[in-house]
């Protein structure tokens, strides 16, 4: 897999709102989108990776070098600046069909990219919604897939709000144990009130374990999802 999360000081991953972008992107000026309405293209090129997934509105890094995913980044370049990261199932080293990755994964937008001296890439992708892959119309020279956006469910709910607020107070005691919760993180998430971007933020921030980020990715339930990363956190407690 010749794909690979970027891990520079400049470019970490970090959720994309006007109240919390800065703190993790001091040195990068990404374009907030959180107000603006975009159409989803009908289908996307699809990156599979073995430890990513990107949730909406938060900001992944990658590194490019693989001749496909090159090729891959032009033709988005050229089109609509988006492509799919899916995640790669349990056990498997190269995806060789569908059924090697999860067909629910996350659409992003090319917010920034770099060309280095070596002929590779450095882009931040900025998420955009879920998306499931129905089926692939193009198998090479890279993957191009069809799209249904998996919309979420009672995000706007008192219920949702309840267990975002419950969500950001775990981080505080994430902090007060010693954790390395970025300074100003839950205080800055509080002005947040989206509790599906609260939610989103923060399992995109501490959880790690690429299978239970892909099935909060899956769970299209809001408060579903909250009270589960609520319980990913606490295990930590």
């Amino acid at each position: 897999m010749r794909a690979e999360l970027n891990s520079s000081a400049d470019v970490i991953r970090a959720a994309v709102h006007p109240a919390i972008d800065v703190l993790f992107f001091p040195n990068l000026r990404v374009k907030n989108i959180g107000s603006q309405i975009l159409n989803l293209p009908p289908a996307a090129p699809v990156m599979v990776l073995p430890n990513a997934t990107l949730f909406p509105k938060t900001l992944l890094p990658l590194r490019l070098f693989e001749p496909r995913y090159l090729t891959m980044l032009d033709w988005a370049l050229e089109r609509e600046r988006m492509f799919c990261v899916a995640l790669m199932r349990p056990g498997v080293t190269e995806a060789a069909s569908p059924a090697d990755m999860h067909e629910i994964a996350g659409l992003g937008l090319i917010r920034a990219c770099v060309a280095g001296e070596d002929g590779t890439f450095n882009l931040v992708l900025q998420g955009l919604a879920r998306v499931r892959l129905t089926a692939f119309v193009q198998d090479t020279p890279f993957r191009i897939a069809e799209l249904h956006e998996q919309r979420s469910a009672s995000a706007d709910s008192v219920e949702a709000s309840a267990l975002s607020a419950a969500l950001l107070q775990v981080c505080g005691e994430l902090r007060e144990r010693g954790f390395n919760v970025p300074v100003g993180f839950d205080e800055q998430l509080a002005k947040v009130s989206d509790p599906e971007l609260v939610g989103d933020v923060v399992a995109h921030t501490f959880v790690s374990d690429p299978q239970r980020r892909q099935e909060l990715l899956a769970l299209l339930d809001v408060p579903a999802r909250l009270r589960r990363v609520i319980r990913i956190l606490n295990e930590n407690l």
